[in-house]
C-alpha cells in the first residue's frame, strides 16, 4: 500500500466517522443549504438493522456481548462514477442516505465544497459538543488534597 493511498484510507475515515457521529438534525440542516441530492443510483437503498456490541473489561478481559444498537446502512452510486456507502447509529434512512452521498461526492471533484459546506460544519458543532460535555464534566469536579501534619 502505497502512501498516498495510506493518506487517503486515513482521510475518508475520518470523514466517514464524522459522518457516523453526526445528529440526523444536523446533517439535514446542512444538506439543505448544500442544495438538491446529486444524480444518484440505489445500490443498497437504507436498510434498519442491528449489531451486537462486544466489550472486554479494563480492555484486557475477556469478550463479553453487552448490547445490542441499531444501525442504518446505504450504497449509493453518482451519476459520475464513485460509490459512497455509510453504516450510521439509529433508524435514519435520510441521515444514512445523506451521509452515502457525503462519501460518494468526497471521492469526486466536489470535495472541496462538500468539506466546506458539509464536513468543516460538522466538525465544528463536533467541537463544541464535546467542549459542552467537558465543562460540564469540570463543573462537577472534586479536588481531594492531603494535608500534612506537623508533628514528627
Amino acid at each position: 500500500m502505497t502512501v498516498e493511498t495510506k493518506e487517503k484510507t486515513r482521510d475518508r475515515q475520518a470523514w466517514m466517522g464524522l459522518l457516523a457521529r453526526a445528529e440526523a438534525r444536523d446533517l439535514a440542516r446542512l444538506w439543505e443549504g448544500f442544495g438538491p441530492l446529486p444524480a444518484h443510483e440505489m445500490l443498497r437503498a437504507p436498510e434498519i438493522g442491528g449489531v451486537m456490541l462486544r466489550g472486554r473489561m479494563g480492555a484486557v478481559g475477556d469478550a463479553f456481548n453487552m448490547g445490542e444498537m441499531s444501525v442504518t446502512r446505504c450504497s449509493v452510486r453518482l451519476a459520475d462514477g464513485p460509490d459512497g456507502h455509510a453504516y450510521v447509529q439509529g433508524r435514519s434512512r435520510d441521515k444514512a442516505l445523506q451521509a452515502a452521498l457525503t462519501d460518494a461526492l468526497m471521492q469526486g471533484n466536489a470535495a472541496d465544497e462538500v468539506r466546506n459546506k458539509l464536513l468543516d460544519p460538522l466538525a465544528e458543532i463536533e467541537s463544541q459538543r464535546r467542549a459542552s460535555r467537558a465543562a460540564k464534566a469540570a463543573a462537577t469536579k472534586v479536588d481531594f488534597f492531603t494535608m500534612v501534619r506537623g508533628e514528627d
